[in-house]
């Protein structure tokens, strides 16, 4: 598998991720393209991909928050066909070494729906196995039903970006990511 990270949306890889994009999220349930486009020329955000043989088998999009110290992890897909093989592991692995070592960022931060389904304690078990860190926090939206907490992967042992470990700081890093994605300026 090779693994790529671009800082700007190109007309070649970006095309067969959004693919995978569109098949693992409905809808209602992803960012609009135009909202994506936006983000890669307001911010600094990345596209994460593992392709084998041309194929883009896993993809990420993050961001950075935080004033530039963390990666939020924003999206990540699996191609349906491929999942169960640790792939979605191996695209976290590799996610996390291009940003404690290219990059030198204190950590990595998710947000994952706190509300006690089978599908989401999976999700959370995916995470912890990948050395994130869940927050007791619930943290409710106004423009979504559910309450999501904070999950995190200290990279940098000596900064203090975590607080009290409660989840209301990383949430704060969390809403300016957000708002700097739906900002129009």
């Amino acid at each position: 598998m090779l693994f790529t990270t671009l800082e700007q949306l190109d007309n070649q890889l970006w095309p067969l991720a959004e693919e995978l994009y569109h098949r693992s999220f409905p809808k209602e349930g992803r960012k609009p393209d135009s909202i994506i486009t936006g983000m890669f020329t307001r911010m600094t955000c990345y596209l994460h991909t593992l392709t084998d043989g041309g194929t883009v088998e896993a993809m990420a999009l993050s961001g950075l928050t935080g004033g530039g110290r963390i990666l939020l992890i924003d999206y990540i897909a699996v191609s349906e066909s491929r999942r169960g093989e640790g792939i979605g592991s191996q695209l976290i692995e590799a996610i996390t070494d291009w940003a404690h070592n290219e990059k030198q960022l204190d950590g990595l931060l998710i947000e994952v729906e706190s509300e006690r389904t089978p599908v989401n304690e999976q999700r959370i078990r995916f995470w912890e196995r990948n050395g994130f860190t869940i927050t007791d926090y619930e943290h409710p939206y106004i423009w979504v039903p559910e309450p999501y907490r904070a999950m995190y992967k200290q990279l940098n042992q000596e900064t203090g970006w975590i607080g009290d470990g409660s989840g209301k700081k990383l949430f704060r890093y969390i809403t300016v990511f957000h708002e700097k994605a739906y900002s129009k300026k």
